[in-house]
């Protein structure tokens, strides 16, 4: 999973605003009408003057480096106004038919991107604003550790004034947060616990908070004299005692306030539209017309399927009984399990440098940032996910980060390390990201942003790839990896089961439990999950069919002549697209090699 923040953050944010007339208050930088890519380079630098974190996310270091974005409503109405009058201009002054290659692929990637926003615009106020995946209660502390970068003494000073805004930044989020409850859209009571969790893991730490550790680690890197060191350290401690202390505790009494009124519902049916509302998601993650049922079946025949190869292996190493005996052998057996978090990060780092000598043989375009692995940091780690993935900084500032969950080390299988490690790192997210990071001859929109089924379908991908590749040489690592690929069908299952179907917790639970080898841990927090991210989850087995599908129409037609490498070069050096976009990009590649 790649987790979005800053500019990234930013787009998603952009695909719920509300819609708004393009009014004379919104300017459009005038674009050469000979260069459609002068208009694309105009609106990203206005929509980034409305992201201070999302400059800081791709590396830039202004006068807004000390400071936080507005998360009012009428700021989603700004950016959703800037949005719509670039649109507006895009179509006034060009016409597809005019344009070829990148530059007609830019225009219809940008109405793309329009489309999907528009799916979310009428349900701008139904995301939650605070839960166990998402939220400043942890934002915040991470967006100043991972993404604020110090290497001079300036650099430090915004850290310092980035802490002192928390109150006010904290303060809108919370005043959200409260208007959508009034309109009963909060998340389950069961999440409460995780958000206050971490509200209580950086209050009780006092100034040892991972924040000021932080901060503190970074000043003395910068081998400043010690009283300049000093200064700074205690500007620090002094603007989080006196504007993040009281933020969090306001944060706290209004999570205990909802928390006393939160329906014992998971699904978002119950909220006013709320079935709409699931199909535009489905809709936005999927980029497909896929219908909740639909999806539904697919999960269930992909399941059906991955169980059939996984009785092979059960063959293969001897085990006699059935399929959900040998998930419970899987799941309990201490074999299957790291006994320290050194053991794990030491074989994640193995299982990385042994992928990274063979990518060449599989691929054109190699990524140029590093990637470095990481665990989640302690304050977030009970809440997280097991795993996600963080793009670099362009200028090279920031490398690509896997982050891997080691809060409970019986939730992360030893079988599932090998796939975790290529759909996080490579050949997955960090070579797709950082190849599409690098593009640096693509409008920002397209370095930068993004479609879930394309990107995560990628990382889906490059799991199986990876045993095309000669990996996976151990029966129960392809074991793990058949579980890895049973958990995204299975996602399919239980997501619409949950948001369409009205299944509880319980019952998604309990699902998974019956069809899948991951301990229980991993079960609850995955549900939990899809609980309060709906539709999201769906767009990876979507998405990594429809790459598969595509592979195996150009091996079919090309025969003998069919170059893995150059078929990824066709999916890769575009950056993300829509489904259908991606298909028809394939299709001219085949048609190319033909000509040849």
């Amino acid at each position: 999973m790649i987790r979005f923040t800053s500019a990234a953050a930013l787009a998603l944010a952009l695909a719920g605003c509300a819609s708004v007339p393009v009014s004379s208050d919104v300017a459009v930088a005038p674009a050469t009408r000979a260069d459609i890519g002068s208009l694309f380079e105009a609106y990203d630098t206005a929509q980034l003057a409305l992201s201070p974190q999302g400059k800081a996310y791709r590396g830039i270091r202004d006068e807004d480096y000390g400071r936080w974005g507005d998360a009012t409503a009428q700021a989603d109405e700004e950016e959703a106004a800037l949005r719509h009058a670039y649109l507006a201009r895009m179509r006034a002054d060009y016409d597809l038919a005019d344009l070829q290659g990148q530059d007609a692929l830019s225009y219809r990637l940008f109405e793309a991107n329009a489309a999907r926003a528009d799916l979310l615009e009428p349900y701008r106020e139904y995301g939650f604003v605070f839960d166990q995946m998402n939220g400043e209660q942890s934002g915040i502390p991470a967006f100043l550790i991972n993404t604020h970068t110090v290497t001079s003494a300036a650099d430090a000073r915004a850290y310092v004034s980035r802490i002192e805004g928390i109150g006010a930044l904290m303060d809108q989020h919370i005043a959200r947060s409260a208007a959508r409850a009034a309109n009963s859209v909060m998340p389950p009571r069961w999440v409460y616990p995780y958000v206050l969790s971490d509200i209580t893991n950086l209050l009780d730490a006092g100034n040892d908070n991972a924040v000021l550790e932080d901060f503190r680690s970074e000043v003395a890197r910068l081998e400043l004299p010690a009283a300049e060191s000093a200064a700074l350290i205690a500007d620090a401690e002094r603007a989080w005692q006196a504007s993040a202390v009281p933020a969090y505790q306001r944060l706290r009494a209004e999570m205990q306030r909802q928390q006393a009124m939160a329906s014992t519902d998971d699904g978002v049916w119950r909220f006013a539209n709320g079935d709409e509302y699931y199909n535009a998601l489905l809709q936005y993650y999927t980029t497909t017309d896929l219908t909740a049922d639909q999806i539904h079946a697919i999960g269930l025949r992909e399941t059906a399927r991955i169980h059939d190869e996984m009785r092979a292996i059960m063959a293969q190493v001897g085990f006699e009984g059935t399929l959900q005996e040998f998930f419970e052998y899987t799941r309990t057996d201490p074999r299957f399990y790291y006994a320290t978090r050194e053991e794990y990060l030491a074989d994640v780092t193995g299982v990385l440098d042994r992928m990274t000598a063979r990518l060449p043989d599989y691929f054109v375009t190699l990524p140029e940032y590093p990637l470095e692995v990481k665990p989640v940091e302690a304050f977030r780690e009970q809440s997280a996910g097991k795993a996600f993935y963080s793009s670099p900084a362009p200028d090279g500032s920031r490398p690509g980060r896997y982050y891997v969950n080691l809060y409970n080390l019986a939730d992360m299988s030893r079988n599932e390390l090998e796939a975790l490690a290529y759909h996080e790192g490579l050949p997955g997210h960090h070579l797709q990201r950082a190849i599409q990071t690098g593009l640096g001859d693509l409008p920002p929109f397209r370095r930068f942003g993004g479609f879930t089924a394309y990107t995560e379908g990628w990382g889906l991908y490059s799991e199986e790839l990876g045993k095309d590749m000669g990996f996976y040489t151990d029966p129960y690592s392809d074991f793990g990896r058949l579980g890895m690929e049973l958990w995204r069908a299975g996602r399919l299952v239980v997501d619409t089961g949950i948001h369409d179907r009205r299944w509880s917790r319980e019952q998604a639970i309990q699902w998974l439990t019956d069809n899948t080898p991951n301990p229980p841990g991993d079960i609850e927090k995955a549900i939990e999950r899809y609980i309060v991210y709906p539709g999201q989850a769906t767009a990876y087995m979507i998405g990594k069919l429809k790459i598969m599908e595509l592979r195996e129409r150009a091996r079919t037609e090309l025969g003998d002549d069919f170059d893995i490498r150059q078929f990824h070069e066709a999916v890769l050096t575009n950056g993300p697209v829509p489904l259908d976009i991606l298909e028809e990009q394939v299709d001219r590649w085949i048609a190319e090699q033909k000509r040849q």
